[in-house]
């Protein structure tokens, strides 16, 4: 797993209560998933696919955090899920849930970073020709293709996550009063960026899926219940972003062209 320690592999959405079953026609309609039960015995847990590859899980909020709006988790590959997590308390982060065992999946753990975004970490299990999941792939609609950090202190998180993850920074993006953008790459490859808090109430991570067309996707947002935030915006490199509110209040954003036959 040396290769994929630090690639983001899984997308969680947290729910409120009673909205699960909403929540999942919502990103089916919008991302084209195909949204099923997972049959995980003593707990209602839901799998996104999209084109074959399992991409994200849907639950409701557990009740210790029943209190925290709706949000998405990312999770990012780790070699040593407990090694990883003792890490993150020695630089300062949080551990919110131990590490432990997933039947059939892994070893995860919940933090948050010392301006306090929350994220996991993951250990998968070893299987033949594995290379980290499949949830994040940048050549496929439906899946992860960017994580944006929204900070109280960004050089401080780049600081700690590059100690935990070995990110290296790429391009700064001068965005005037709102200060830099600092893309940052995995093994040569930019994943993310990460900027000041922004309108972000918090310290945040931001998840953006792929899609084939910014504008249509809006549409469906908006047909669907959803909030259009922010877009469409044109960005380096020719792709457009458009920000968004789920109706249960889970930001969350897309990328792609513009339209559908560019």
């Amino acid at each position: 797993m040396a290769d994929s320690h630090g690639l983001p592999c899984w997308y969680e959405l947290g729910t409120s209560k009673g909205n699960l079953g909403s929540a999942g026609a919502f990103y089916a309609a919008i991302l084209g998933w195909d949204v099923q039960d997972s049959g995980m015995e003593g707990f209602i847990y839901h799998l996104a696919a999209s084109d074959g590859d399992m991409v994200a899980g849907l639950m409701e909020m557990p009740d210790d955090v029943a209190h925290v709006p709706p949000f998405w988790m990312l999770y990012f590959s780790v070699g040593d899920a407990d090694k990883t997590a003792a890490d993150i308390e020695a630089a300062g982060g949080e551990i919110h849930r131990q590490p432990q065992d997933i039947p059939g999946t892994g070893r995860f753990a919940i933090a948050a970073d010392p301006q306090g975004a929350a994220f996991g970490i993951l250990q998968p299990l070893p299987m033949e020709g594995d290379t980290g999941g499949n949830a994040f792939d940048q050549s496929k609609a439906g899946h992860g293709n960017w994580h944006e950090l929204m900070s109280s202190d960004p050089d401080a998180g780049f600081g700690f996550y590059s100690g935990l993850f070995g990110w290296q920074k790429s391009t700064p993006l001068d965005m005037g009063e709102m200060g830099t953008y600092q893309l940052f790459s995995h093994d040569g490859t930019d994943i993310g960026g990460m900027m000041g808090l922004g309108n972000a109430p918090v310290s945040c991570w931001l998840p953006y899926f792929g899609t084939k067309g910014v504008v249509t996707a809006m549409e469906r947002i908006r047909k669907h219940g959803g909030e259009v935030i922010h877009g469409p915006q044109e960005v380096p490199g020719g792709a457009f972003i458009a920000i968004a509110r789920d109706p249960q209040g889970a930001h969350f954003a897309v990328v792609g062209p513009k339209d559908m036959n560019e």
